[in-house]
């Protein structure tokens, strides 16, 4: 027996011994954790490096009485690089296009919206680079931290907007979502996202990805400034018209996800259970229902030599990504040529080079497939139609994951997301909270041209959505599928754990109300859990 552990079998019913070796293996204990958070990086980054540059641009003036208080008083917002501002170069998340470009003349029209409207500019922020990825990471400005998982990335291409709203550096910010790239950073990052039909928003003073695909969208914390935003940017009215509802569950697209789809879909169902002009839910396998009706798609699976049996859902990501290239390489073939040797390799740049280089044969199927689409959808959802997809098909990714496009995580998640960007529609994610570490959200579709009856759609339900949330997650928690109560307890005792440390963390960054929800959730799983009942005392004290 060595010295030490006969000096701790001598003296074991001593205190101060076992005092001293507490203090030790605390010691221990708080010095790996120290290594550990300086190996992972996660000192917090300034602003959570969403901001590429910061300055201010203030609203128009307020018209004097009887004239209405402008709609976006007292907000803030932030965009992403790549919307035109007098007098600022527009850099597209690239520094080498930022060399070889003049400052802009004019001011986008979007931009001169919302200030008209009585928002605040404080800067742009990051995006990947041409906006051409779905991740959200930036070899040249970095990536920008995800709020809710650090560790994560946070979606693109716009992720700093996303991650500048759910930080709560801005009351929303704008972005464009050409194939999720609104929607995603939206989900992952745990806040709404607006994607409006195609074309609805104008483009003009912003920088072009695809022109078929690209809309312009926007991030909100709060069901109604997303609201209002939206009366902004689509220059709604303010009448509210009486449209009954038809929730349509796509079935098969749910099999696609791995967060929480059960605990949602039941949610929603009971929601709108005690509402009113809300029909009975139905089911359908929308991927059948495509297959059907857009023959050009099959037409596309013989033209680009595709296996006779792929998922219809994967022909069109195919033609998605096809026109996506397509009409990047009309719009940047000159450019990206002249620059190539200095934009680098790997990431992003790999995927500009390479749809450059591309040679697109049967353009015109591209086209037929994105009409057909429209139909379809136009067809299934009429005018009181919500289609009821998930957002995502899986959690984000750690940071510097080395995974490209052909992955799975790629093909499910444009998937879900091709849905929208070729049919046209307006589509919203809609955060409702956390499953683990993770933030788990659903997205509603409605039909081209309904971005008023899906925004006052969002709003009607929200509350009573959220609260259907808690009871199933918490109050009613369904059964697994083999009725394994004990795995049932486990997972309980895991997500108690997950809202702690999640609160702490928040807490720390002076984020005392967000942190207040996490003890509150947790002490609602755990009616008993001395840590979240102090963290709360203290908080309220």
């Amino acid at each position: 027996m060595s010295k030490s552990l006969k000096l701790i079998k001598d003296h074991a019913s001593n205190p101060k011994l076992w005092l001293v070796i507490g203090i030790g293996v605390a010691g221990i204990v708080v010095l790996a954790e120290t290594r550990r958070r300086r190996r992972r990086g996660k000192t917090p980054k300034p602003d959570f490096g969403a901001f590429i540059e910061r300055f201010e641009l203030l609203p128009f003036p307020q018209p004097p009485p009887p004239a209405a208080k402008q709609m976006l008083s007292a907000l803030t917002f932030a965009m992403s690089d790549i919307f035109d501002v007098k007098g600022y170069v527009t850099g597209f998340g690239n520094p080498e296009w930022k060399r070889t470009h003049e400052a802009s003349e004019k001011t986008a029209l979007v931009l001169t919206a919302l200030l008209k409207n009585g928002a605040t500019c404080v800067g742009k922020t990051v995006l990947d680079e041409f906006s051409y990825g779905i991740f959200g990471e930036n070899k040249y400005y970095g990536t920008p931290t995800n709020p809710q998982v650090p560790s994560c990335i946070p979606g693109g291409s716009s992720s700093g907007s996303a991650v500048a709203v759910a930080a709560g550096l801005v009351d929303f910010a704008i972005g464009t979502d050409t194939t999720g790239c609104v929607r995603i950073p939206a989900s992952f990052c745990g806040i709404f996202g607006f994607r409006p039909s195609h074309g609805a928003v104008s483009a003009i003073g912003v920088l072009p990805n695809a022109q078929s695909l690209d809309t312009i969208g926007w991030f909100a914390r709060d069901p109604s400034v997303l609201h209002r935003v939206g009366h902004v940017l689509l220059q709604l009215n303010s009448v509210n018209t009486k449209r009954s509802r038809r929730i349509i569950f796509a079935d098969d697209l749910f099999q696609l996800s791995k967060v929480a789809t059960q605990k949602t879909i039941y949610a929603i169902g009971k929601a709108i259970e005690n509402m009113s002009g809300y029909q009975a839910p139905k089911h359908m396998n929308l991927s059948q229902y495509i297959d059907s009706k857009v023959p050009s798609l099959r037409l596309h699976e013989q033209s680009a030599h595709q296996q006779n049996d792929a998922s219809i859902l994967k022909t069109l990501v195919s033609v998605m990504l096809s026109l996506q290239g397509y009409e990047f390489k009309t719009n940047y073939e000159d450019w990206v040529n002249s620059f190539k040797r200095r934009l680098g390799r790997g990431g992003v740049s790999d995927r500009v080079i390479a749809a450059i280089n591309t040679t697109h044969d049967n353009i015109k199927i591209l086209y037929k497939v994105r009409t057909e689409m429209r139909g379809a959808f136009q067809s299934l959802l009429k005018d009181d139609g919500i289609l009821v997809i998930p957002s995502v098909a899986d959690n984000p990714l750690k940071c510097n994951t080395k995974k490209g496009f052909s992955s799975e995580f790629g093909d499910k998640t444009f998937a879900l997301s091709s849905i929208a960007s070729m049919s046209g529609c307006c589509q919203v994610t809609i955060p409702l909270g956390y499953h683990g570490d993770c933030c788990i959200s659903v997205s509603f579709i409605s039909f081209h041209g309904a971005d008023k009856f899906l925004l006052d759609t969002v709003l009607d339900m929200y509350a009573t959505l959220l609260e259907q949330v808690s009871v199933a997650s918490y109050s009613l928690p369904l059964p697994d599928m083999n009725g394994d109560t004990e795995t049932s307890e486990l997972l309980k005792e895991k997500n108690v754990k997950a809202y702690l440390r999640r609160g702490y963390a928040r807490e720390s960054l002076l984020r005392r109300e967000e942190a207040l929800q996490d003890y509150k959730h947790a002490l609602v799983l755990e009616p008993q859990n001395k840590d979240a009942s102090l963290a709360i005392r203290k908080l309220t004290s």
